[in-house]
């Protein structure tokens, strides 16, 4: 650029402080673009330690277009043949290029998705299908109030049948732009490579319009966190044995996403919620929506924190850090609610404890553990299991990442094929995550807010919670 005014005396050419002075200057503009930059020279005080003047005070800047014949050029007056050479030029042109794109299909991504008709009849659970807006709305009888079965925090949810007499979920998600659809025809792709007992399989999708559907197998029993908390009608009882193989079944799926699948997965959203529950009451691992891969090579991820309070590990929820070792702090959190029938996120704050974790630390520090088990029980559980459940509970909810164990190991120990350690003296959770580490949380990291938990007093037969 040009530089101008160099050593300008404002006070010499205005004839006095406080007075105006208009400056002139003619720039020859080629592309478009005038820049202007307020260059310091490195003389005079860029401080104002006291009253005074300090140079100029600039009020505005103007710029006024200037026809080039000012600059002695002549302006070029283009005759009707050249337009019109011009504009058969620029036509022949762009239908080269068009015919270009479209032989290399780059049209075909900005069109319209095509319906793909799907063969209900021999629809092989073991892959993901296209469907059709049309097989969904037979299917779920074009989105009837009463065949919803749910809502999630990505959209309402409806129990369907397709010809073939299957039952299946769909999951009905919020519009989404084409680069958004593809990056969820990707997420798809994932999900449904992944084949486990304890995993909810994906049957397929539909991507049409501003339709954006999930398919997935139907669960009788809905969620965890509805049988154990949910309204009164929805409420089930379950025995001991039952809870004891849910924690196993979550247990399985959690150590297969970890450490056995192809694809090393990090679910992010471990909670009652999340778990459903099939006919048999068999547990299953649902929505990925906010799972993030796992690369080999990288100690950890660090992200947007999205989740549910508490639910989360201490150093996922106010540092972003997240690794695999953040689902198995979750997965103590579930065992928890599941062997003492109350609800990590509905316990009002009395005394000094916070959280139902803080809770099982005293406990177990005083050697009365088993005072968690659901009093609903009685008597009718059994206390070396509910033990073992405990203590494996207690190293997963360590607050230190590094002192939990893999899920693998944590399946091993509650199968009996491996000894399980005594926890450790871990300082309370609520030193780690306290009201004001949540506090400080930017609203821009979108945790999903659900009430913050804390723990009922010293006295273990007292509860309070919130109702409904």
């Amino acid at each position: 650029g040009q530089n101008v005014l160099k050593d300008f005396n404002i006070r010499e050419e205005a004839g006095g402080s406080g007075q105006a002075i208009i400056k002139n200057f003619t720039a020859q503009v080629e592309d478009n673009t005038l820049e202007i930059h307020l260059y310091w020279a490195g003389k005079g005080t860029t401080g104002i330690p006291y009253q005074g003047n300090y140079g100029p005070l600039i009020s505005a800047i103007s710029v006024t277009q200037i026809e080039s014949s000012e600059f002695g050029q002549d302006r070029f007056k283009p005759t009707v043949g050249v337009i019109f050479a011009i504009v058969i030029g620029f036509g022949m042109i762009s239908a080269f290029i068009s015919i270009l794109l479209w032989r290399t299909g780059y049209f075909r991504y900005f069109s319209k998705p095509k319906k793909r008709k799907v063969d209900h009849n021999n629809l092989p659970v073991e892959h993901h299908y296209y469907f059709s807006i049309k097989d969904i709305n037979i299917a779920t009888e074009n989105f009837r109030p009463e065949n919803k079965i749910g809502e999630g925090g990505f959209g309402p949810v409806y129990k369907g049948m397709l010809g073939n007499g299957t039952e299946v979920a769909v999951k009905k998600l919020s519009p989404k732009s084409k680069q958004g659809s593809r990056e969820f025809l990707n997420e798809i792709g994932m999900v449904s490579a992944l084949q486990h007992p304890n995993l909810v399989k994906l049957f397929g999708c539909c991507i049409e319009g501003n339709q954006l559907l999930l398919i997935y197998e139907y669960m009788e029993n809905n969620s965890l966190g509805r049988a154990l908390f949910g309204k009164e009608e929805y409420r089930l009882k379950f025995d001991w044995q039952t809870r004891f193989m849910i924690c196993l079944g979550i247990a399985k799926g959690l150590a297969f996403l970890h450490e056995e699948s192809s694809l090393k997965i990090v679910h992010r959203d471990i909670k009652a919620s999340n778990i459903l529950l099939d006919k048999n009451l068999n547990p299953k691992i649902s929505d990925f929506g906010l799972a993030k891969l796992d690369e080999k090579e990288k100690t950890h991820i660090s992200t947007r924190i999205a989740g549910t309070v508490g639910y989360m590990a201490p150093e996922y929820a106010t540092r972003g850090y997240l690794t695999d070792k953040a689902d198995v702090y979750s997965f103590g959190i579930v065992i928890l609610e599941i062997v003492s029938g109350k609800s990590n996120t509905k316990i009002i704050p009395t005394g000094e404890f916070f959280y139902l974790q803080d809770w099982a630390l005293i406990l177990f520090e005083q050697k009365r553990l088993l005072e968690l088990v659901d009093p609903d029980l009685g008597s009718n559980y059994s206390k070396d299991e509910a033990l073992k459940l405990l203590t494996v509970c207690l190293l997963c909810i360590h607050p230190s990442p590094s002192q939990r164990p893999p899920m693998s190991d944590a399946v091993r120990m509650l199968v009996g094929e491996m000894l399980i350690p005594v926890p450790s003296r871990n300082h309370s959770v609520s030193e780690e995550w306290s009201h004001g580490a949540l506090s400080v949380l930017p609203r821009s990291q979108e945790i999903s807010t659900q009430t913050v938990v804390d723990l009922p007093s010293a006295d273990s037969s007292k509860y309070f919670y919130r109702d409904e």
